[in-house]
């Protein structure tokens, strides 16, 4: 009982301290090249030096940081190419799932779930003044849209690689959507999303492969217009958490 009890709390140290970095990080707390020292991390984050350490090499896996030749880790920046890469990857993984899926068919319960998803979003983009609540619920249903996305294709193979490439920095399918509440153009942004989102079900209930993955792979370039019109504002791009690892220019 004691060893489980010990294990529990070294997870739980871990996870503090995995969160702790990771809001210090994209807070702008830490900045881009800052080298780590993993010292001042347990005074800055309350959780001892074995945890740290292990949240560090999960930063790492994340693309946060980096090693440095010195030793230990920095900060790392990005690249507006850099994102681009990694939304791309992205795109590529949720094409390769959704043709999985309409490839090898879903049963009716699968379906009427993800269908039952794009019924809440319908419902909550219906307004015409979209408030930054409406946003916040975007971003909530987003993300059970898209993992549901993932399980269609049965395969734990891919639903793991499909999540580690969301993971990726700024690749997540909902990275930049609190970031485009304060465009003009926001409510149309969310209706061509969703209405993708809708003709993906479509084409993997059709058993369309093809079509699948070339609307998953359209629907990632989503994330980066939004990325382009956030870096036209700086108030808006403000909004992104982690905007002051952005590097401006492809390079």
């Amino acid at each position: 009982m004691t060893r489980e009890h010990d294990a529990d709390r070294s997870v739980s140290q871990t996870v503090k301290a995995l969160l702790s970095l990771r809001d210090l990080i994209l807070s702008g707390a830490l900045r881009p090249g800052e080298r780590i020292s993993e010292l001042s991390m347990v005074e800055r984050t309350g959780v001892s030096r074995t945890p740290v350490r292990m949240a560090l090499v999960r930063l790492e896996e994340e693309g946060l940081i980096e090693a440095i030749p010195s030793g230990g880790f920095a900060v790392k920046a990005f690249t507006e190419a850099d994102i681009f890469d990694a939304i791309e990857v992205r795109g590529a993984m949720e094409g390769l799932v959704a043709r999985a899926a309409a490839e090898r068919g879903v049963s009716r319960s699968a379906l009427a779930a993800i269908r039952d998803c794009l019924a809440e979003i319908d419902e909550l983009i219906e307004p015409h003044d979209l408030t930054l609540d409406h946003f916040s619920d975007y971003v909530r249903l987003n993300a059970r849209f898209h993992a549901l996305l993932h399980e269609l294709s049965g395969s734990p193979v891919m639903i793991r690689q499909a999540e580690r490439a969301g993971a990726l920095p700024f690749a997540s399918p909902s990275g930049f959507v609190i970031a485009q509440s304060s465009l003009p153009q926001a409510r149309t942004i969310l209706v061509v999303a969703q209405d993708q989102h809708r003709c993906v079900v479509e084409a993997i209930e059709s058993r369309e492969g093809e079509r699948a993955d070339a609307i998953m792979r359209e629907h990632a370039r989503l994330a980066r217009r939004n990325l382009q019109l956030a870096l036209e504002n700086q108030s808006t791009l403000d909004l992104v958490a982690g905007s002051s690892l952005i590097r401006r220019g492809r390079r």
